[in-house]
C-alpha cells in the first residue's frame, strides 16, 4: 500500500512534465522551415543510396528513420555498421547533430562530401561546421545539449532537439510514403522478420 501511495504522489509532477514536453515540442516543431524539410525529402527520394550518421540519441533517431526509409524500398545504410559500404557520388549522407560540432558527425560529412556524395544536415545551428559542410540544412529551433538552463527548453541535454528530430524525420517519411502511394501491406513485407 505504501508504494502505491508514493507512486500516486508523482502523478501531478508527471502530468506537469508531460505538458511541458508536449508544449516545447509543439513550439519547436512549428519553428521548422517546411521548405527545408521539403528539400531534404526530395534529396532522400532522388539519392542512389541514403546513409545516416549521428552520435548518441541523435544517432538512435536516425536509425529509426533509416528503418522507415528501408520500409519504403530505399537503399539505406547506417554509418559505422560493419556492413556499411563506402559512400560515393550519387549518394546522400543525412547527418544530425544538435550543436553541429560533434567531431564524428562533422568528419562523416567531410568524408562524404570529399567522395562526391551530397550531405544534408539537421542541427540547431545554421552557422556550425556541420551546416557549412552540408548542401541542405534543416534547422531545428531547440537548445543544444550544452545549453543548460536555456530559455529555449527546460528539458535536459538536447532532449528537445532529439524529440523534434524524430518528428521531422517522421514527417519526411510520411510525405514520401504519401507520394509513393504504396499500401502499408507492401511496406510490411520489408519489415524485419529475424527479430
Amino acid at each position: 500500500m505504501g508504494r502505491q501511495e508514493n507512486d500516486a504522489g508523482n502523478a501531478p509532477a508527471v502530468t506537469r512534465n508531460l505538458a511541458l514536453i508536449r508544449n516545447e515540442i509543439t513550439e519547436a516543431a512549428a519553428g521548422i522551415d517546411e521548405q527545408q524539410l521539403a528539400v531534404l525529402a526530395s534529396q532522400i527520394l532522388h539519392a542512389d543510396r541514403v546513409f545516416v550518421a549521428g552520435a548518441g540519441r541523435s544517432g538512435l533517431v536516425l536509425k529509426m528513420a533509416a528503418m522507415r526509409l528501408m520500409h519504403l524500398g530505399l537503399t539505406v545504410h547506417v554509418a559505422g555498421e560493419t556492413t556499411t559500404p563506402a559512400v560515393r557520388s550519387g549518394d546522400l549522407l543525412l547527418v544530425a547533430s544538435g550543436s553541429g560540432t560533434t567531431p564524428g558527425a562533422v568528419r562523416s560529412a567531410e568524408t562524404a562530401a570529399a567522395a562526391g556524395a551530397r550531405v544534408a544536415a539537421i542541427t540547431t545551428d545554421a552557422q556550425s561546421p556541420l551546416a557549412e559542410t552540408a548542401g541542405a540544412v534543416v534547422v531545428i529551433p531547440a537548445a543544444r545539449k550544452t545549453d543548460h538552463g536555456s530559455a529555449v527548453s527546460r528539458q535536459y541535454s538536447g532532449s528537445l532537439f532529439e524529440q523534434v528530430l524524430l518528428l521531422a524525420l517522421e514527417a519526411i517519411f510520411q510525405t514520401l510514403w504519401d507520394s509513393a502511394d504504396r499500401p502499408a501491406e507492401e511496406l510490411w513485407l520489408r519489415h524485419a522478420n529475424l527479430e
